[in-house]
């Protein structure tokens, strides 16, 4: 049997007057690759950072084998106080641990080391936090959402690393694969108490749904006695009343237990809004060029996408895979090739990002978008209070700040409001980020039920699995191929997925003296002024289209130049300036667009 290395027992704790955690049991052994899972909000980064010592629990015990090494990787973790990420890395070392092995991960990461933490985009910082965690080889890992901002090269990366070590590990996660393919144990944390699996994660869902089935059995022969000895009570109470006390205080009882129990959550409604029919051609490309300086972004693409076609859009943070979706939508405008749409396109993109929720905005006004207290879904008229409900909002929340939701919480609001609006196209850009396997299960569902063609960015293979009936991947210099089927059907004809990253050269410090295309590739994260450009760049390319266009038919007139030629001459002059001006605004928000892609991972 193996060694025990860490146990809590009897876990209790109390935020706000509210139980989060009661009773709760987690064990480790050798060995032993434990799956945490359970809703958002169920307590699950809170017990881990009891596991790890960080929080004490309001009653429990906490027992850790003497000489056992715990390393714990947060959401968000911080790196101040260090003048380079590998000080950062280093400082995580034991006396007997090899530094070496700092700067092997680092590489395998994508960093050198030598940056500057101040200057990291929150993907570099969980990669130098996983580095830090992963350095010392411990007995236990705890793992708090390690794929969070990782694109698919570094997650197959770190699953392949973790397969290799002999650490134990607790794992939260929310990507399916991940989880599938690295425990052998789960915990599942449900109403505040804990419930264990001696099987991975792979066995857990066909479990869970056991346990709320025989829950279900329990709680309708709870009911059934219940009436049984109401029934007694009614009608055969008799002159031996003192020798029946113990039929009053079983019912007593079970009434008790009735009322004591905590029901399972609600699982997520989830329906889209569906739009008119579209056409038959969603979009086509035909020789499609784009490129941002000598960077080729997509290079001869022909695409045709079809009504009802789900396309995977898969590649490494700063590829250009939100490029490619703004190609294929008409948003943007290509170097070589055209695009041409289909007719009666609705679109509706899932911002997952959440930029485009104002914070000081209430749930109910983000859902409506302030116009009354109505939702209309598919034709059917809801209150918003009574919609919140199907993405699990208690009526209580719908004055609530945007501001002060979790990110799971947002993640299910920018669904709401999104999903209420009628549409045929839906672009769906990293939909999974933050939300629990229940809400993903429940929106691939609906996806499979959506009669419209959907567009997906996605790092999450499990997710593309189940979604997507073709991948156009990223192979590299401008190239993009279109595999059938899903993630590991490209991966099965490909022959493998997407390579891992390297590291790449620091860049060095802005100076004065450098060019601004420089001083831009050195920045680690967007200023205020590039964020706001991003926002607003697309609004003014489309009005430089406009006026183009109208200058052109203008020009077109062949007896302008001899009734006016001032007029044809200014109106010449200003097409040369609007085309400029417009190669300018693409060329900057490519620019800004690549950066951001890149920075998110």
């Amino acid at each position: 049997m193996s060694r025990i290395l860490l146990h809590l027992r009897g876990i209790g704790l109390t935020f706000g007057g509210r139980p989060i955690l009661d009773g709760v049991e987690l064990s480790v052994a050798e060995g032993e690759r434990v799956a945490l899972v359970g809703r958002n909000g169920s307590g699950k980064s809170t017990l881990l950072k009891i596991a790890a010592g960080m929080v004490e629990a309001d009653r429990g015990e906490r027992w850790v084998q003497p000489g056992t090494t715990i390393r714990y990787l947060p959401q968000e973790p911080d790196l101040s106080g260090f003048a380079t990420v590998l000080d950062y890395v280093a400082a995580g070392l034991g006396p007997a641990d090899d530094p070496h092995r700092c700067t092997y991960l680092l590489r395998e990461l994508g960093l050198t080391g030598e940056e500057e933490p101040k200057r990291l985009s929150g993907g570099e910082i969980r990669r130098a936090a996983i580095a830090r965690t992963l350095a010392p080889a411990p007995d236990i890992l705890l793992l708090d959402e390690p794929t969070n901002h990782l694109d698919l090269p570094a997650i197959e990366w770190l699953e392949a690393e973790l397969k290799s070590l002999r650490s134990a590990f607790v794992l939260i996660s929310h990507d399916r694969r991940f989880l599938e393919a690295l425990t052998n144990r789960t915990v599942w944390l449900d109403r505040g108490q804990s419930r264990r699996l001696e099987r991975g994660f792979a066995a857990f869902e066909s479990w869970r749904d056991e346990v709320l089935a025989k829950e279900e059995a329990d709680q309708q022969l709870l009911a059934k006695r219940i009436e049984q000895e109401e029934h007694w009570m009614r009608y055969g109470v008799t002159a031996r009343r003192k020798r029946n006390m113990r039929r009053v205080d079983l019912l007593a009882s079970l009434r008790k237990e009735r009322k004591d129990h905590v029901g399972a959550l609600g699982g997520v409604r989830m329906a889209a809004s569906t739009g008119d029919l579209s056409g038959k051609l969603v979009a086509e490309a035909k020789g499609v060029s784009k490129s941002f300086g000598e960077r080729p972004i997509v290079s001869n693409l022909d695409l045709l996408v079809m009504r009802g076609d789900r396309l995977g859009i898969v590649g490494p943070n700063g590829a250009g895979k939100t490029t490619l979706v703004k190609l294929l939508t008409g948003e943007l405008a290509p170097d070589q090739g055209t695009i041409r749409l289909g007719t009666n396109l609705q679109r509706v993109t899932l911002d997952q990002s959440r930029q485009s929720l104002d914070p000081a905005a209430t749930l109910a006004d983000v859902i409506t978008d302030g116009r009354g207290s109505s939702v209309t879904v598919n034709g059917e008229t809801k209150h918003v209070v009574s919609y919140m409900k199907d993405f699990l909002f208690p009526p209580e929340k719908a004055r609530t700040p945007v501001g002060v939701l979790s990110g799971g919480e947002r993640g299910r609001l920018i669904l709401a409001r999104e999903l209420a609006k009628p549409s045929n196209l839906l672009v769906l850009d990293e939909p999974t980020n933050d939300l629990d396997l229940e809400t993903l299960d429940m929106l691939q569902e609906m996806l499979a039920d959506y009669q419209g063609t959907i567009l997906l960015v996605s790092h999450d293979r499990d997710f593309l699995d189940r979604v997507a009936t073709s991948v156009l991947m990223f192979e590299g210099n401008g190239k993009w191929t279109e595999y059938a089927g899903g993630y590991s059907d490209m991966v099965a004809q490909r022959g493998m997925g997407v390579e891992a990253r390297k590291a790449k050269p620091e860049a060095s410090k802005p100076t004065s003296s450098q060019p601004r295309g420089e001083q831009q590739q050195a920045q680690r994260k967007l200023s205020f002024k590039e964020k706001h450009a991003l926002e607003t760049l697309p609004a003014t390319m489309k009005k430089l289209e406009a006026e183009i266009t109208s200058l052109e038919a203008k020009l077109a007139d062949a007896t302008l130049f001899t009734r006016d030629p001032k007029a044809f001459e200014q109106s010449a002059t200003r097409l040369t300036a609007a085309r400029a001006d417009l190669a300018a605004s693409e060329e900057q928000w490519l620019e800004l667009e690549l950066k951001r892609e890149a920075l998110e991972g």
